[in-house]
């Protein structure tokens, strides 16, 4: 079978580098292009870095982007007009920016995830189906740790599950969005769903959903221990991408939730 040739982005950053760790592993992929914002003279993996341009992804398949917003937006630009498939693990878009992901989505294939973790994706699902089951008795607040180096807040993970809710009750997502805290020990519930980040040490990601009546609580959370569950399920959704017509598409595609 033919290799998928293989893009990776803001290639010297946590992912990127995991992403390159895990590409090695997987037969279904081979590494022709690393880019970064900046120049790099060293060759990493045999491949001498370059900045995002055309010429950087005229051999690639697909291009799997973990950088910052602003950049997605320049390689999108550059992916649409080669007619190549983009996987969007970059999170803290506007929504103007989330706009134009979408335009781009018109001519070519995107998958955009806030978590590529098939176990986080499932939260999101249960999220939903709680939300929906309970009654508006419930109030709900969701609570999120990441390293100290993660500068987005709330997480796009935590902002996902937040949709989540609002999906499971029919409400607009922008209607249900409470007060956003960083680093408090506690947080309360509110009519509207709060959410508390923690950013401390090197903690990869943990996220917590809670639904309280006050008279019980549930909880539904997921823990991260390993880096390579993201690389891992970015590869899973790069290969699916490869089948797919323009479009923007989730996580949740991919596993065929209903």
């Amino acid at each position: 079978m033919k290799k998928i040739n293989l893009a990776i982005t803001g290639f010297m950053g946590r992912m990127g580098q995991q992403l390159i760790k895990s590409s090695k592993n997987n037969k279904n992929f081979k590494l022709v292009t690393l880019t970064e914002n900046r120049l790099i003279n060293k060759k990493f993996n045999n491949i001498k870095p370059e900045l995002n341009t055309e010429n950087a992804f005229k051999k690639t398949d697909i291009i799997i982007d973990f950088t910052v917003p602003k950049c997605t937006l320049e390689i999108l630009k550059i992916a649409s007009k080669l007619n190549k498939k983009v996987v969007i693990g970059t999170t803290g878009f506007s929504r103007n920016q989330e706009n134009q992901i979408k335009k781009y989505a018109k001519k070519i294939p995107i998958l955009k995830a806030g978590n590529m973790s098939l176990g986080v994706n499932l939260l999101m699902y249960l999220t939903q189906i709680a939300a929906k089951s309970l009654n508006d008795q419930y109030l709900s607040k969701i609570f999120e740790v990441h390293h100290k180096h993660k500068k987005d807040f709330p997480s796009g993970t935590a902002l996902m599950l937040g949709k989540g809710i609002a999906d499971g009750k029919n409400k607009n997502f922008d209607s249900i969005i409470g007060k956003k805290f960083l680093n408090k020990k506690s947080f309360p519930y509110g009519k509207k769903v709060n959410f508390n980040s923690i950013r401390k040490g090197e903690i990869i990601g943990e996220h917590e959903v809670k639904f309280s009546s006050g008279k019980e609580i549930i909880t539904l959370n997921h823990e991260a221990f390993d880096r390579a569950l993201y690389s891992d399920g970015a590869l899973i959704a790069s290969k699916w991408l490869m089948k797919k017509r323009p479009g923007l598409y989730s996580m949740r595609d991919l596993l065929n939730f209903s």
